[in-house]
């Protein structure tokens, strides 16, 4: 295994040099050119491994091995923004103190490597799966998921199997997805600009705005910064369906204006929770709304928020409440709830995989993120994180470690060989 964890460490490390988060499109590259690089560099790096490899138009490619009917690994090469507050160049791909640092190292390029030398492993021992084996890899997961449109379009998709993006022991369900725009009225003469957040999936970690009146003492109490005649806060990015984990830097600008009425009615919808949205929940959870995007235009502060709702309800549940609010809003974007059966095959499995590496018992798990498992009938996640670890998806110095690559590869070589044999 130490041959393939050296290889892989290689080729993980020259995967986060590509800047893949989504960016202006180009002739025959529709996420633009990083994403388009990183594809290529994955399916050449399949191809001399010994597989056979298709590219549908740097939408989506995968690796195939074995014959007959499908089994999915559904992984991704596209990233978030860098962000800021990195201690290390954030597509530098540096490997140092037993870490491969670079975004993307957790999410998803070191698991999608990963699970490329599991395949690999099999391989070189013989195993001939009775299934073909697709490792998908796409490259607009973090904002879109029109890679899995044109696969469905072009290619035909397995109805089962697993996604290396998000947790271990096993993901058997995850919450419904709900990415929704408001417009708040707000009054004329408190600012000339407010904007702040890059993603609708990730914790704004930066906000500015230009008041019409300055009031340092009042800036100062909030811990803005004065910067050319306006303002700045600071907070610390996170994914949008873990909010807890980071610092939103919209309240601390919107508590600035908090005098005004309407600027309050907002503080009180998106994060006083008011109308009880975070009071919804399940086995699965409670809801979240992370409001993690806002421009200032035409007398209305536009806020996106991403919801992430008890995966056992249904959508109305969410937008009777957000009806309460009184002010307009719109879907950007939907993704329903999974709900595994947890004694089904498939969970079993995984479940005992891990179990048996880890010498533990563990009980199947729910998650508020959203994997390429919902693109499959009978889909689930299955690592790379595991509970009580520090978190750094999504987060300035994301990292993965070499000895969790050793383990997914181990980890996902032992499912492959159980769940298509």
């Amino acid at each position: 295994m130490k041959n393939y964890l050296n290889d892989a460490v290689r080729a993980i490390s020259e995967s986060i040099r590509f800047d893949s988060s989504l960016s202006s499109p180009e002739e025959g590259m529709p996420f633009g050119r990083g994403a388009a690089d990183c594809l290529n560099h994955f399916l050449t790096l399949a191809n001399t491994l010994g597989f056979e490899t298709r590219n549908y138009d740097n939408y989506v490619g995968e690796a195939l091995f074995g014959s007959g009917e499908g089994f999915a690994v559904l992984a991704h090469l596209d990233v978030v923004p860098a962000g800021a507050g990195w201690n290390k160049p954030p597509f530098g791909g540096i490997v140092q103190d037993g870490r491969i640092w670079g975004r993307g190292a957790m999410d998803d390029k070191g698991p999608t490597i990963a699970a490329l030398f599991a395949m690999k492993a099999l391989k070189d021992e013989g195993f001939q799966p009775k299934k073909t084996i697709k490792l998908i890899v796409g490259c607009n997961e973090e904002c879109g998921w029109k890679c899995i449109e044109h696969y469905n379009e072009v290619a035909s998709m397995p109805e089962t199997g697993f996604s290396p993006d998000a947790n271990f022991p096993v993901i058997y369900a995850e919450k419904g997805i709900y990415h929704v725009r408001f417009a708040f009225p707000v009054k004329n003469g408190l600012f000339t600009a407010f904007s702040g957040g890059e993603r609708v999936n990730m914790v704004c970690d930066t906000c500015e705005s230009t008041p019409v009146k300055l009031d340092k003492k009042r800036a100062d109490a909030l811990g803005l910064r004065i910067e050319h005649g306006g303002l700045r806060a600071s907070g610390k990015s996170a994914h949008g369906s873990t909010p807890e984990e980071g610092v939103n830097a919209i309240l601390p600008m919107l508590k600035y204006y908090a005098d005004d009425e309407s600027v309050a009615r907002v503080i009180a919808c998106l994060f006083d929770d008011i109308y009880g949205l975070k009071t919804l929940a399940d086995e699965t959870g409670n809801l979240t709304m992370s409001p993690d995007v806002i421009a200032y235009e035409n007398g209305f502060l536009n806020v996106t928020a991403d919801v992430r709702y008890p995966a056992s309800l249904p959508l109305s549940a969410v937008t009777d409440r957000l009806d309460e609010f009184g002010v307009t809003y719109e879907e950007i974007s939907h993704q329903k709830p999974i709900f595994n059966d947890k004694q089904s095959e498939l969970i079993q499995t995984l479940g005992a995989v891990y179990d048996e590496y880890t010498g533990k018992k563990h009980e199947p798990i729910a998650i508020g993120g959203g994997t390429y498992a919902r693109a499959l009938k009978r889909g689930a996640a299955f690592g790379p994180e595991i509970e009580g670890e520090e978190v750094t998806i999504h987060q300035a110095n994301e990292y993965v470690t070499i000895d969790r690559v050793e383990m997914m590869i181990t980890l996902y070589k032992n499912a492959l060989e159980r769940l298509t044999k």
